[in-house]
């Protein structure tokens, strides 16, 4: 995965070490010259000392081709811009953006980019985002005894039939807890029928994912 970062503070570093570890492509547009040098000492990526909201220094991190667009800097009016650039004039299809006030966050979404707030989870939005049929984690709770997970149901020949919830034998100590259908979300019930494509979010215990991730696919 090729992956361009508007902005080269701490977030923009923290994600582009942790997205080189993991082996993708990473290239961080970044407008202070002193935080460009300390990028390029510290990580393996390709650094553009430049404004990620001016298209000249987009063209040069070859966003045309990003598979992802992360925005990280502490205003969201340029993370806002840059993102918009990467789309409209890219076609990039994913953007993200670090969102610093929460009064902008309906603005990011309405326009298609996604907002969020945690530098870890945007690292695993990206890492996680194409592990179609594997359980994505979201957040822990309660120490670690209880997390949050979202599995992506296959499309294709792959994919198990359409089903009734009520029909899925779910782990004793597991809710869906919603489901994400193209741009619907769905409040699952016993009659709600879950399809290819579908993002299902639940609630359960470490152990018991597995059985989990087996019971939506249809493979338990």
């Amino acid at each position: 995965m090729y992956i361009v970062i508007a902005g080269g503070g701490r977030i923009g570093r923290y994600i582009a070490r942790d997205m080189i570890e993991k082996g993708h492509d990473v290239t961080v547009i970044e407008r202070i010259a002193s935080r460009c040098e300390e990028l390029v000492v510290e990580t393996d990526v390709l650094v553009i000392e430049g404004d990620a909201c001016d298209v000249q220094y987009l063209e040069q991190a070859h966003t045309d081709r990003a598979d992802a667009f992360v925005a990280t800097t502490h205003e969201d009016d340029d993370n806002l811009v840059a993102c918009q650039l990467a789309r409209i004039e890219f076609d990039v299809k994913r953007s993200i953006s670090r969102v610093n006030s929460p009064k902008n966050v309906e603005i990011f979404e309405a326009l298609g980019i996604e907002p969020v707030s945690s530098t870890r989870l945007i690292s695993e939005l990206l890492e996680n985002e194409f592990s179609v049929g594997e359980l994505i984690h979201l957040t822990s709770l309660k120490g670690g005894r209880v997390g949050l997970v979202e599995l992506r149901i296959p499309e294709g020949a792959s994919a198990p039939p359409p089903r009734k919830v009520e029909d899925i034998k779910l782990p004793h100590e597991a809710i869906l807890v919603c489901i994400f259908r193209g741009d619907e979300t769905v409040i699952p019930h016993g009659a709600t029928v879950i399809e290819p494509g579908d993002e299902v979010v639940a609630l359960t215990t470490p152990d018991l994912e597995p059985a989990l991730a087996a019971a939506l696919l249809g493979t338990g």
